[in-house]
């Protein structure tokens, strides 16, 4: 794909009418000018405005009935829409600083150059945009029990999600309980039962709520995502990393498989098991746009200091390599 060129000068005074002037400025006073703009760029200022459009862009998506894929799609879209502008206002404060005054905007998504401030963006909104893993975090894919047909069970079930969208794990739960109480085959409702009791450190009961939905719906996502969770939370990690391969067993080459297998094996102390189930995870959330990518590779960022700690680089290296990933 071609990419666009835009003259500076030209942009610049299209943007910002109030630099216009009557009279020409000299050579000098143009400089000067430039370099002032310069110095006022504050561009972990300009980061925070891209990313938090991004941010509401991303709390905009409707999640139901969606897969993994289709979300990570939609939230790449919500970033795509300000790379291009964020990636302009870098290289205009780069020209303003002394460099050339016609600048290149790079539009081919493939590029390396495009996917560097595509990046940026993706890692400011996993470190400060709530809306990124709440709407990862979904699973409203329904199955045959997962929405009751009880009117009353549907009611108590909406005034658990108020709650919940309050955070209110406390005011949340009896009314999941009553929910489950009035229709006991009402999927959804028990995956919130975990879901409090799990927040609110009800560890046991949580497992029996998520195990209750499973016996329901065995392709539960919510459940098959949570329990290793629960399990973790127990110090279990043996038993975690079970609950991470059943969830691969019925969801083969799911991403969040890898990544929480590859979690336990470090808290366990294996670092190349931890390393090789990383690098599945990274190579399938990178594939698929996930802004997960960022946490995977943080992690085998941290993997790769321990290694070389212990005269391992080598190990490191060989393991990354099997996964096809090069260290830039």
């Amino acid at each position: 794909m071609k990419a666009n060129k835009l003259p500076l000068l030209l942009l610049f005074f299209l943007c910002s009418s109030s630099f216009a002037q009557k009279d020409t400025l000299s050579k000098q006073q143009t400089n000067d000018l430039l370099k002032k703009i310069s110095a006022q760029f504050d561009s972990a200022k300009y980061m925070s405005e891209v990313g938090n459009r991004a941010c509401k862009c991303i709390d905009s998506i409707s999640v139901e009935n969606k897969d993994d894929k289709e979300k990570s799609a939609d939230i790449a879209r919500c970033i795509d829409k300000e790379a291009e502008v964020y990636q302009m206002m870098i290289k205009m404060n780069k020209a303003l600083s002394g460099g050339d005054l016609n600048i290149t905007i790079n539009v081919n998504k493939e590029s390396d150059e495009y996917k560097h401030y595509y990046y940026q963006i993706e890692e400011w909104l996993t470190d400060s945009c709530a809306s990124v893993k709440k709407t990862m975090g979904s699973n409203e894919k329904e199955s045959e029990f997962s929405v009751s047909k009880d009117p009353k069970a549907l009611r108590l079930y909406d005034k658990g999600i108020d709650a919940l969208k309050e955070d209110n794990f406390k005011a949340a739960l009896p009314w999941f309980e009553k929910a489950v109480e009035a229709d006991p085959k009402f999927a959804f409702a028990w995956d919130n039962i975990g879901v409090c009791s799990r927040h609110l450190d009800k560890l046991d009961h949580a497992l029996e709520a998520y195990k209750r939905s499973l016996s329901l719906d065995p392709r539960g996502k919510t459940p098959l995502q949570n329990i290793p969770i629960v399990y973790q939370m127990k110090e279990e990690y043996d038993k975690a990393i079970d609950a991470y391969n059943r969830l691969l067993d019925v969801y083969p080459g799911d991403p969040e498989g890898y990544f929480g297998a590859g979690r336990m094996y470090v808290l366990k102390g294996d670092l190349e098991k931890g390393l090789d189930k990383l690098c599945k995870a990274y190579n399938i959330y990178a594939e698929t746009n996930s802004p997960y990518r960022v946490d995977a590779q943080t992690i085998i960022n941290s993997i790769y200091g321990e290694m070389k700690k212990k005269g391992q680089e080598d190990k490191f290296l060989k393991i990354l390599k099997d996964n096809h990933i090069s260290m830039q």
